[in-house]
Parts: C-alpha cells; structure tokens; sequence
C-alpha cells in the first residue's frame, strides 16, 4: 500500500476529490485509514494517538470530559509525535479506534477558521492563484488550513508560543481566526468526533505546505466579514 503524495503516488486520486460538498459517503475503512495516516506522516505532519468518540462520550476516563475525542491520550503527546512509519502502522493496527493529532509548531502550523468564513476565503485563494496546501473540514464547523511553521526547533527566536485562544479547547470561546502553532495540537483526517461527525480532507496532504503569511490577508477578511465586524478579531501567534 503506498502512501507517497506530490508527484507520487497513492492516494492522491481519491484525495483530489475530496473537494468542499463532496464528501465521500462512505466511512473510512481500516486500510484508508492507515494510509492516510501514512500519508500525512510523509508529509511531515507528526502524529501522535488521540482519543475517540464512545457513543456521545470521550474515551478517556475522564468524568464530563470537555474536549471528547479531539484530545491526545498520553500527556507528553509533544515528544511523543513522529513520522515515523512503522510506528504510526503500529498505532493504527493496535488501536483501531483511535483518532490521531498532529503537533503544530514543530515542522508546520494551522490557521483554523470558522467554517463559512473558510470556504470562502478557500474559493478566493484558488480563484486568485494563490498555492493552498492541504486544508481539513471539521464537521462542527471549522476548516483548518495547514501551513508551513514560523519557528522551527533550530531557530528557538523565530518560535511563536500558542498561548491565545489556539488551543483546540477554546474553540467556543474565540470563534475567529486561531493561529495552531508551538504548543498545540489539531486533529488530523481521518477522525470521528461524538454524534457522528468526522474531521476529513478536503485537500489533502499531498498539496505542499504553504507561508501562512501568503494565506493571512484574505482569511482574515473573510473572518471578519462572516463575524460583520472590520477588523477581524484574530488570535495572532506572539513572540517570546
């Protein structure tokens, strides 16, 4: 089974479609799956095991979990994330249940905005020409694009923490523009969310990742028109 994308080959046919309103129907089988696992991994995006939906509850043990199945399972998720192929064939066939994260601030970010807001900065960046990399819906109502990183462990200046309203958990409260960078984590396709909706792509990981700043202007318009407001009320990355 192969898993090579951007030039290459696997997936990368079923992934193309995958454009907004044109979700597949059916569910992800077990060898889709793990090849988009594999897929994402090849792309750089390092993956650790998250957890998933138990009926309309979270699989973790804890009581009223807030964030049910778009949590890491394992609190040093940070170290734990890798591309590592055997590893993550590993996880996928040992827990078959499990959604996975990908950390952002180590090899890329997210720039995640409410849905309506995404879809149509996402129709103005391609009718513009602009290169988009790979982009996920999720089904209670954000699309994540996915970017290159401003910081990388070998530049610890140019690190941006993701102390503002990024983290996944805080969605409700800050529904703008979020900026995932060092620090945080998104779920990565394919995963399920409670009452039955999923988190997929619609493109995928073959796409190359992009400067987030070539993105910023336009999803940040397209923010604050959806919210009616000028400016945008984004959460901006900050230097340490």
């Amino acid at each position: 089974m192969s898993a090579r994308f951007g030039g290459r080959t696997g997936l990368r046919g079923k992934l193309t479609q995958w454009l907004p309103g044109r979700r597949p129907k059916e569910a992800v089988g077990a060898d889709d799956r793990e090849a988009l696992l594999l897929a994402a991994a090849a792309a750089g995006l390092p993956l650790a095991p998250a957890a998933h939906p138990a009926g309309y509850r979270c699989s973790c043990d804890r009581v009223g979990c807030p964030t049910p199945a778009r949590h890491p399972v394992s609190f040093a998720w940070q170290t734990q994330s890798t591309t590592d192929r055997a590893q993550i064939e590993c996880w996928a066939r040992h827990q078959p249940q499990a959604n996975f994260i990908t950390a952002t601030g180590m090899t890329h970010d997210v720039l995640d905005v409410p849905l309506d807001a995404g879809r149509e900065a996402l129709e103005r960046l391609l009718a513009a020409g602009i290169e988009v990399g790979p982009v996920a819906e999720s089904d209670d109502g954000r699309l994540l694009f996915f970017t290159l990183t401003r910081g990388t462990p070998e530049d610890e200046d140019e690190w941006w923490p993701c102390e503002l309203d990024c983290h996944p958990e805080t969605m409700d409260e800050h529904p703008g523009l979020r900026w995932h960078c060092r620090g945080s984590y998104v779920l990565v396709p394919p995963a399920r969310l409670p009452g039955d909706q999923s988190v997929h792509w619609v493109r995928g990981p073959e796409h190359e990742l992009p400067d987030p700043l070539s993105l910023l202007e336009v999803l940040t318009d397209s923010c604050a028109r959806y919210a009616g407001e000028e400016p945008a009320q984004a959460s901006w990355p900050m230097r340490q």
